[in-house]
């Protein structure tokens, strides 16, 4: 049974942000209790309302990404969702994409299902196995006649590995081959300029760092990609329905359906919360975080922590394996004695848990991958130095008993 505590920690800002902002709920109940309409369905007020509500948060995309255009800010159910967007609807058969080890699920798994159905083929770029980056020479390399989309993610959810999108940017731009970044573990957490960076696609969720509610997401599209890129859905848009034919400007074109307005009304406060904050002030939080975790395992014996050394190419996320542990078992731990809610598992990730060698259990008798720790802009410093602690009484009390087995609140050794 669970202790109970007087302020349990969150650690798993990567799955999800928690807490968001206060006004994030705040804007949900607004919408939920004074407006009620689906935009776009009706010509009073509140059907208006709800159009402006989403307006507004296109506009709050648009500046902290430096889009071109509000308009090429598509909203999603997910990050996963626009990153299919992306895949299905601008591969045709033949064509050639280029990924990387360190990509997420969402990532691998379209293409890998394009590639098995014979469609496309696709290179998956290694990455070095004690930092996670990807030689962006590397990438270019791969690139050959038939390529049609390089799609990497931005930030690791494994090692925390923020790869080098400008550079890579700069390499595919030049060579005329789009790219898709996922920037799931990155969108809030570090400065992203979708202009400067030469990111042709930007898929994002609304949930982790923008601070928005689930079933929240967003794709920015270059202008002039739309008319690159095919729909995967069609259908009703509130816009031209006199015709029974997709619409061909934007937003429009890509949005079919209702919004999940009041999913929206939240994300649009939480991209203000972080416009507010600024996204610089958030990035050094966030450094100061990463350095004050890194400053309080340095040093144990029996700890590993995963991808770069130090707060430099990475965000707030930290893979952990402590010597004779189960990932579970280690999480468990943290929960039950100190209230430190983490992560364990393969997080969605398997080639980047087969990059960094933890693939399979460390035990031999429980689950492959790690303990993940992910942090967010409200986690302080004083939790980190808890979690630290936590960390340093577990490896302390941690005993090898000499047959496999380890001793410690919960485990008896045979002799």
């Amino acid at each position: 049974m669970t202790k109970n505590f007087d302020q349990r920690i969150y650690c798993d800002n990567a799955a999800t942000s928690f807490p968001k902002p206060p006004q994030v709920l705040q804007a949900m109940v607004h919408y939920a209790e004074n407006i009620g309409a689906s935009a776009g369905r009706g010509a009073y007020a509140e059907a208006r309302q709800s159009a402006e509500v989403i307006r507004t948060c296109r506009q709050r995309l648009n500046e902290l990404f430096n889009g071109e255009n509000p308009d090429h800010f598509i909203f999603t159910l997910n990050c996963s969702d626009a990153l299919n967007m992306v895949i299905h609807g601008l591969l045709k058969p033949g064509d050639h994409a280029i990924c990387c080890a360190m990509d997420h699920n969402s990532i691998l798994r379209p293409l890998n299902e394009l590639t098995a159905r014979g469609i496309i083929s696709h290179t998956r770029v290694a990455a070095q196995a004690g930092t996670g980056l990807v030689d962006p020479a590397d990438i270019r390399a791969a690139i050959n006649s038939r390529t049609r989309l390089i799609a990497i993610g931005q930030g690791s959810n494994v090692t925390g590995t923020v790869q080098h999108i400008r550079e890579i940017g700069k390499l595919a731009r030049a060579a005329g081959v789009p790219m898709l970044v996922d920037a799931a573990q990155s969108a809030g957490h570090v400065p992203i300029d979708v202009q400067a960076d030469d990111i042709d696609f930007l898929a994002f969720p609304g949930h982790k760092g923008l601070l928005g509610p689930l079933g929240t997401g967003a794709l920015y599209i270059r202008p002039g990609m739309e008319k690159q890129l095919n729909t995967i859905r069609e259908g009703g848009t509130g816009s031209v329905s006199d015709r029974d034919t997709q619409p061909e400007f934007m937003p429009d074109r890509f949005e079919t359906g209702s919004h999940n307005a009041i999913g929206i009304a939240g994300l649009s406060e939480g991209v203000q919360w972080i416009l507010d904050q600024g996204i610089g002030t958030l990035a050094a939080h966030q450094r100061a975080l990463c350095e004050a975790f890194i400053a309080g395992i340095s040093g144990l014996r029996g700890l590993e922590y995963f991808g770069p050394r130090g707060s430099a190419d990475r965000v707030g996320v930290f893979s952990v394996r402590i010597r004779g542990m189960d990932p579970l078992e280690l999480a468990d731990e943290l929960e039950h004695d100190f209230g430190i809610l983490t992560r364990p598992g393969l997080h969605c990730a398997p080639a980047a848990h087969q990059t960094i060698g933890t693939d399979q259990s460390p035990t031999h008798r429980g689950i492959a991958g790690t303990t993940r720790f992910s942090f967010g802009a409200f986690n302080t410093l004083e939790q980190i130095q808890i979690v630290a602690a936590a960390l340093t009484t577990i490896v302390t009390r941690q005993v090898d008993c000499g047959n496999g087995q380890r001793e410690t609140h919960a485990v008896t050794c045979n002799p």
